[in-house]
């Protein structure tokens, strides 16, 4: 059987029944089939290019001149033939190869944009906790500067307080050793109390 790439690409499996999937036996038969038409294909090839570098160097007998243009005529569509396979196989590990690389490129891209999106909202999330953290800071520093004003008060109110009730109290121990003196009677200092 000569195998061509179509009949790789057409080839049809039958399913199963009662599971997924193809019949396993066919399978095999079947790339058994594309190994061996392959490493003909491949020999093929081997010999056509030996052939033709001998004929090439000038290596070939005299007496097969006669018969080189025959040989070296069928060894061209053996050579098309045969490299019909290895470029198909070659076709489709250049276009595995490729969608290899776009599928890598898509990934790095997706990667990138990721982490730009990422640096780009820890920067966000910085810059909002670095803004309500100095927002907090100044409204402590109004609170604490208030609370310190209000504390001045109360001291110069205690001070102011103290003085006063100081005062009034010399006041009216005044009043009271004036008021003892006058009426007669001992001092109350005099008395001892």
């Amino acid at each position: 059987m000569a195998l061509t790439p179509d009949d790789v690409v057409t080839k049809q499996f039958q399913h199963v029944r009662f599971k997924e999937g193809f019949d396993p036996d066919e399978v095999d038969d079947f790339l058994d089939e594309i190994v061996v038409e392959w490493r003909k294909s491949i020999a093929e090839a081997d010999e056509a290019k030996a052939k033709l570098a001998a004929y090439e160097s000038g290596a070939a007998p005299a007496a097969a001149a006669p018969a080189a243009p025959e040989p070296v005529a069928a060894p061209a569509p053996a050579i098309e033939s045969g490299a019909g396979a290895p470029a198909a196989s070659a076709g489709i590990i250049e276009l595995a190869q490729r969608l290899h690389d776009e599928h890598v490129a898509e990934g790095r891209t997706q990667r990138d944009q990721l982490i730009a999106d990422a640096k780009a909202q820890a920067a966000s999330i910085i810059s909002e906790a670095e803004t309500r953290g100095r927002e907090e800071v100044a409204k402590l520093d109004r609170e604490r500067s208030t609370l310190e004003g209000r504390i001045t008060e109360l001291r110069n109110f205690e001070r102011d307080y103290r003085s006063q009730l100081r005062s009034y109290i010399e006041g009216k121990l005044r009043d009271l050793e004036t008021t003892a003196t006058t009426s007669g009677s001992q001092p109350v200092s005099a008395i001892g109390l």
